[in-house]
């Protein structure tokens, strides 16, 4: 044993706290049962210890238990499998093992990952109802193509600009198409579970820490989808506006707190009439959770949609990279309006750090900071007329124009 006593002794504590959280469960679960399970409390509990047991004498040992660990799972399923063919518990029982020896090197994470399995353990019936009665099989069509559009087309693509503008980043512009389908995805859970009154403005606040301009195509798509949603709709993008503004107010804030100190004021009467807005076109969506099912429409997220709308945003951003490009470093503000089109945050970073570095005075950076906020606010008012219909872009675009005029107002006055 190369390890301390103290050592050990912290791991097989873990061990054994991790035996008795997952056989806790166990015991509870098969006190619903007719029969008595093999497994309770007690066996998952020395489970634990054998595996942290079997670690600290070796591999050799670890493999040994493990083949009785097998043995004992095999035993213990063909004893149970009239009564229930399912492997849960002989699974917890290797889970349990490996933990145990996963504890003597991190306990930490081996007690981490036994609440977790505790957790799953406990939720079956919520499970099992979601799994059958709340997520169809276009459902689940969707929810595998946005994991395979995450986890294997993304790391695929290169993360660098790749035209002699530096604007078109497939990376980027493919984290965009995620984040359409992702945002459209979270409104249409929670619509069917808190209703539109509340589900999709919440959706449309997380979205917006995304992408504001993201979620308000999402938004669009939805409302356009499903008429009926079109006011809940509305109040997700508006909502998403207040995280712009919350980012904006951080990145400043981090590159140059003077800039900030003015730009407060501004930042929070614009939070405030995004809040205010949102609230209002939440209040006259009335769909209550148990008829909410029927306006999220028929799936989670259109993939073409999100695509379509990369790819228009992309011959945007373009555009506006050529035009910054013709412009040069003449006309500072026009600059950090076309970049602003493409992402008002990078924009205000750029302007943020112009004063910090003295390149810039506080007005000029007052001034950047505005122009991105009205460039990037007009992108978003055509995209909403482009993508959520006459409907929803009558009651969107109001708002967002509000915001940022409340912006522009408070700015002029302080």
């Amino acid at each position: 044993m190369s390890m301390g006593v103290g050592t050990a002794i912290y791991g097989m504590g873990a061990a054994l706290i991790v035996g008795l959280l997952v056989g806790l469960e166990r015991e509870r679960a098969k006190s619903d049962g007719p029969e008595r399970e093999p497994a309770g409390i007690r066996t998952f509990a020395l489970l634990g210890l054998c595996g942290a047991i079997a670690a600290l004498l070796g591999a050799a040992i670890t493999a040994v238990a493990g083949l009785a660990v097998g043995a004992m799972m095999l035993a213990s399923y063909r004893r149970t499998r009239d009564g229930d063919p399912g492997l849960t518990t002989e699974v917890a029982m290797l889970a349990t093992f490996l933990l145990g020896v996963l504890a003597v090197s991190s306990p930490p994470l081996a007690c981490g990952v036994g609440a977790t399995v505790a957790i799953v353990l406990a939720s079956k019936r919520r499970l099992h109802y979601i799994s059958r009665n709340l997520v169809s099989t276009q459902d689940l069509h969707d929810l595998l193509l946005l994991a395979g559009a995450t986890f294997i087309v993304l790391p695929l693509l290169p993360d660098r600009t790749l035209d002699p503008w530096h604007a078109l980043n497939p990376y980027r512009l493919w984290l965009l198409v995620i984040a359409v389908m992702a945002v459209s995805a979270v409104g249409y859970v929670m619509l069917r579970a808190l209703g539109s009154r509340y589900g999709v403005a919440l959706a449309g606040l997380a979205g917006g820490f995304v992408s504001s301009t993201a979620t308000i195509v999402a938004m669009g798509d939805r409302a356009r989808a499903t008429p009926a949603t079109v006011a809940a709709a509305s109040s997700g993008g508006v909502a998403s506006n207040v995280a712009t503004f919350a980012q904006l107010a951080v990145v400043v804030g981090m590159l140059s707190p003077p800039l900030l100190a003015h730009l407060a004021v501004p930042l929070v009467a614009a939070g405030g009439v995004a809040i205010g807005t949102a609230i209002l076109l939440g209040i006259r969506s009335s769909t209550s959770p148990s008829d909410a099912g029927v306006f999220a429409g028929k799936r989670p997220f259109e993939p073409l949609s999100a695509i379509r709308f990369m790819l228009m945003f992309a011959g945007i951003i373009l555009l506006a990279a050529m035009v910054r490009d013709y412009l040069g470093s003449t006309s500072t503000l026009w600059v950090l309006a076309m970049s602003g089109i493409a992402d008002v945050h990078a924009a205000a970073a750029s302007a943020a750090q112009m004063v910090s570095s003295g390149e810039a005075s506080i007005e000029i950076g007052e001034q950047g900071v505005l122009a991105a906020l009205v460039a990037n606010t007009l992108l978003k008012c055509v995209l909403a007329m482009l993508r959520g219909g006459r409907e929803y872009a009558l009651r969107l675009v109001p708002c967002v124009l509000a915001a940022t005029a409340a912006f522009a107002i408070v700015l002029a006055i302080d």
